[in-house]
């Protein structure tokens, strides 16, 4: 017997090159919201050893992916939060990406955190599920946009009894 499951539609913009050159907002969860990163105190992220890992797999990510730059970032106890800037193909040395260098798509630099992040912690907890299937992306269109999501980035620890995360 043949089962016919319901296509889950994609999160992502229909048509559009998630390859291309731009900034990116993107969120990753915890699976099931687990608090497995650390906790808020006096409006103040503190990581455990979790977290840890999952902020220094973030600062690591160009090392893995030259042409990608990374600018605002936090660690939620049950998300995280970061700004991905895909390069221009085109740059020379003072952009940094050569033109033989391999850039990739949003996609794979998210992938390529997900499973660093989740390579490290499994040797100390490794029956734990950590990171949702999915994750939540906006494009970064102007300054303007750039701008109010590094204050949403940096100001979320102190709004966390407010966040839609918030369990």
């Amino acid at each position: 017997m043949t089962h016919h499951y319901p296509q889950r539609k994609s999160p992502r913009l229909q048509g559009y090159d998630y390859a291309q050159a731009g900034a990116y907002f993107v969120t990753l969860c915890a699976h099931q919201r687990a608090h497995v990163f650390g906790d808020i105190c006096d409006g103040v992220m503190v990581l455990n050893e979790t977290g840890l890992i999952a902020e220094g797999r973030w600062w690591a990510l160009p090392d893995h992916h030259p042409g990608v730059e990374l600018d605002g970032f936090v660690v939620m106890p049950n998300h995280m939060h970061g700004i991905i800037v895909i390069m221009d193909r085109e740059a020379d040395n003072a952009g940094v990406v050569p033109t033989e260098v391999s850039i990739p798509s949003l996609g794979v630099v998210v992938g390529s955190y997900k499973s660093g992040v989740t390579r490290r912690i499994r040797q100390m907890y490794p029956d734990l599920i950590l990171w949702q299937r999915r994750y939540h992306d906006h494009i970064i269109r102007n300054e303007a946009d750039l701008h109010r999501i590094r204050e949403y980035v940096v100001a979320n620890p102190a709004r966390w009894y407010d966040d839609t995360f918030y369990t």
